[in-house]
């Protein structure tokens, strides 16, 4: 991102209700999440400018995903799965519940990673079951001090949005929600 490329990966579960997925919130707590920063901000106005190009609108009350982020310091070790893509998942419609039946369901291959100094992590939570449903991770982000700091995590966080490249059917049908309906609904 600055002196070096950064390695991003993401990982989904099998019970993630991809297909209904339209709306989304931001996890509010502690730490860069309820950041006023302008690197808080910019981490959550690069989501919601990719978001609102995938479909999805904000929504304040009763959302279908609430969106988590944070920067790690430092290496660390992550468990991730090794997994097709996420949009070819979708696409043979395996979606898994409570129901599936254990010789039916997909397996899950883990891989123990080493993520580099520096990782951005986001991940996207079903609100119904409560449930990580996908996670994306670009390590070896170098956020340098000012307005390029704003750049690199804006390159970061569209770096690991390409890899849930899941658009609404609202989107697909070309009725996908402007702008202002989406400032209008998140009540701004």
């Amino acid at each position: 991102m600055t002196t070096r490329e950064a390695r991003v990966e993401s990982d989904y579960s099998y019970r993630g209700n991809f297909r209904h997925y339209r709306t989304y919130d931001f996890v509010t707590g502690t730490g860069l999440t309820s950041d006023s920063s302008r690197l808080g901000k910019s981490l959550r106005e690069a989501i919601q400018q990719r978001f609102l190009a995938q479909g999805y609108r904000v929504a304040r009350r009763r959302p279908d995903m609430l969106v988590n982020f944070r920067v790690y310091q430092g290496d660390m070790n992550f468990h991730g799965f090794q997994q097709e893509d996420l949009s070819q998942w979708i696409k043979r419609n395996v979606e898994e519940t409570d129901d599936t039946p254990k010789e039916e369901r997909q397996g899950y291959e883990p891989v123990r990673l080493l993520l580099a100094e520096g990782t951005l992590l986001v991940t996207l939570i079903d609100v119904k079951t409560n449930r990580a449903v996908w996670n994306g991770y670009a390590s070896g982000v170098t956020v340098p001090e000012g307005p390029m700091g704003e750049i690199v995590l804006k390159r970061s966080v569209r770096s690991i949005l390409d890899r849930y490249r899941v658009f609404t059917e609202e989107f697909a049908n070309g009725t996908a929600p402007r702008a202002s309906d989406a400032e209008e609904e998140s009540g701004r």
